[in-house]
């Protein structure tokens, strides 16, 4: 076992609870968690309580379960989600509960599964929890994307170390990514937070019409609305109070136009989506919409993905990460979304966040795709930097400015 890992396990509930969700007297908590991971579970739920939480609801996940649904369950349980998760979801956006999700899970755990299957239930899932979905990205709650460490994950990402030490491992690499072996956590986020909040603002004040991508694979001009706002880690719910999304984040990121997206682009790491590994992607876009793509495997997973809906074929997110962020010059494969988009500049396939528009929290869907904001059931990053990378700003007038070179800032 690590040194001092129950030390740092308690540490690491405290972070999630106070600098993830900032959780304040009178608060709902939803914590999404799998089974194999209940002593943090449990710290969690202590800590919430600790800081004042009304009540702290526990949404266990088991892997092996969910194979077996979707491998044998009725067809029309896969196409129907009951009422009562839909109203169970409503009362928990009602109360402004504050969510966090622990992913731990294998990268490959549905492999094998028909597709037609797992697309069923997502498509189902998405469309039926989309009151959820439309809270969590118009940030009128607070949530946080946080990792533990699987033994199926670990030994992914670990294959050459010997069983007994892969968790461990992965749980080093947890806790130093997301600052935990600082002698002050939080103190140590809320500087990082402020570096990343001052690359958005310079952003911000640049006001790009559109970003030019360059790197072998790669040459796309993607358009940006006006009065898109750049976002660095730090976030702010209705109430006012700031969260961080995801933790570890290394990233400043926003919106795209999505009727302005030209050209062709390159995955530069593997995507674990729906328990299946999709890599080698590449995608070509016209007017905004995907006109062609392929991928070296997963190819039947990602043609799924992109049939979700007409935003499924369009961008929600641009997101800046330098190359030698933390994450990447680890040098590990994390497979794994949540690592794996912080040591790589990445786009997302699907819905734009509301708020990385001006005002764009209190618009509605037809007001937001109006200003440039692409609407979907889903939301899918995918990794295209690397240190070949260029990107040039676009501006107004047709001048240009380098954002990166050699996939770092410039």
């Amino acid at each position: 076992m690590l040194a001092n890992f129950n030390e740092n396990l308690e540490k690491y509930a405290r972070l999630i609870v106070e600098t993830g969700v900032s959780v304040k007297k009178d608060h709902t908590v939803v914590l999404q968690i799998n089974v194999d991971q209940a002593p943090l579970a449990r710290l969690i739920t202590k800590e919430a309580y600790q800081s004042g939480a009304a009540e702290v609801i526990v949404q266990w996940t088991d892997d092996v379960i969910q194979k077996e649904f979707l491998s044998h369950a009725a067809n029309d349980r896969l196409e129907q989600i009951p009422q009562y998760k839909i109203d169970q979801t409503d009362d928990w956006v009602a109360k402004g509960a504050s969510r966090i999700s622990v992913v731990s899970s294998d990268p490959e755990a549905f492999a094998g599964i028909d597709s037609d299957r797992v697309a069923t239930f997502q498509a189902a899932s998405g469309k039926a929890l989309m009151n959820l979905r439309k809270a969590t990205q118009a940030n009128k709650v607070s949530w946080t994307v946080v990792a533990a460490a699987g033994k199926q994950w670990a030994a992914k990402v670990f294959p050459d170390l010997p069983e007994e030490e892969q968790v461990d491992a992965l749980w080093d690499q947890i806790f130093k990514t997301t600052r935990v072996y600082e002698e002050d956590p939080i103190l140590a986020w809320e500087k990082h937070d402020e570096t990343l909040a001052q690359k958005a603002a310079e952003l911000n004040k640049e006001q790009f019409s559109a970003l030019h991508y360059t790197a072998p694979g790669t040459d796309i001009i993607i358009g940006l609305p006006k009065n898109h706002l750049w976002e660095g880690a730090g976030s702010y719910n209705a109430r006012g109070e700031k969260f961080m999304a995801n933790m570890p984040t290394e990233e400043v990121f926003t919106a795209p136009d999505y009727r302005r997206i030209n050209g062709y682009i390159s995955s530069t790491k593997p995507l674990s989506y729906a328990g299946t590994t999709i890599s080698g992607m590449t995608f070509t876009f016209k007017d905004g919409k995907v006109i062609d793509f392929s991928a070296e495997q997963g190819q039947d997973v990602l043609a799924k993905l992109l049939d979700t809906d007409e935003g499924a074929r369009s961008l929600g997110e641009v997101a800046l990460v330098p190359d030698p962020s933390p994450i990447s010059q680890s040098g590990i494969i994390f497979y794994n979304t949540l690592f794996d988009e912080n040591a790589s500049n990445h786009l997302a396939l699907g819905a734009a966040y509301a708020f990385s528009v001006e005002g764009g929290t209190e618009m509605t869907d037809e007001e937001l795709a109006e200003a440039g904001l692409n609407r979907s059931q889903t939301h899918v990053d995918f990794m295209v930097g690397s240190d070949k990378m260029n990107i040039d700003g676009i501006r107004e007038d047709g001048s240009t400015v380098p954002v990166f070179r050699n996939g770092n800032w410039a």
